[in-house]
């Protein structure tokens, strides 16, 4: 089972990025502003519950992070660019070092994505639409001829 301690600072970081940015791509996919406060509080509970309950280390650990990858001024293009990169690598990275990890992996930022949508009287259409680009980086590289 791996953890923090098994990912360079640079391979965490990005973890992390994926992580966070999904849950940001989701809100701000329908922003409204007190939206984001009932969606900020969703993220929180989520990552309470899965520090607290994941069968994952890397799931535990990751739910324990302060890190967003972003900053405030980030634009939505950008934050949409470094998401779906960070949750690429981050794949490739898990396939590497831990490839059992990846089932929860994949997991854990779909959900937290779906957390914040839902936050808020459901999935507005362009929640879906963001959910829909997360679900795409997640998915697995096709080898060239598969």
């Amino acid at each position: 089972m791996a953890g923090k301690a098994d990912f360079t600072e640079a391979e965490w970081q990005t973890l992390e990025k994926g992580v966070t940015g999904a849950a940001m791509l989701a809100s701000l996919a329908d922003a409204h502003l007190f939206d984001t406060f009932k969606e900020a509080g969703a993220m929180a509970g989520y990552f309470d519950a899965a520090r607290q309950r994941s069968t994952s280390q890397l799931v535990r650990d990751l739910a324990a992070t302060h890190n967003s990858g972003f900053g405030v001024r980030t634009s939505p293009q950008e934050l949409e660019a470094g998401t779906l990169d960070a949750l690429r690598s981050s794949l490739a990275t898990l396939q590497t070092k831990a490839p059992e990890e990846i089932p929860p992996y994949q997991a854990f930022v779909l959900e937290l994505a779906q957390t914040v949508a839902k936050a808020v009287s459901g999935v507005a259409p362009a929640e879906t639409a963001a959910i829909e680009k997360i679900k795409a980086a997640l998915e697995p590289a096709q080898s060239p001829g598969s």
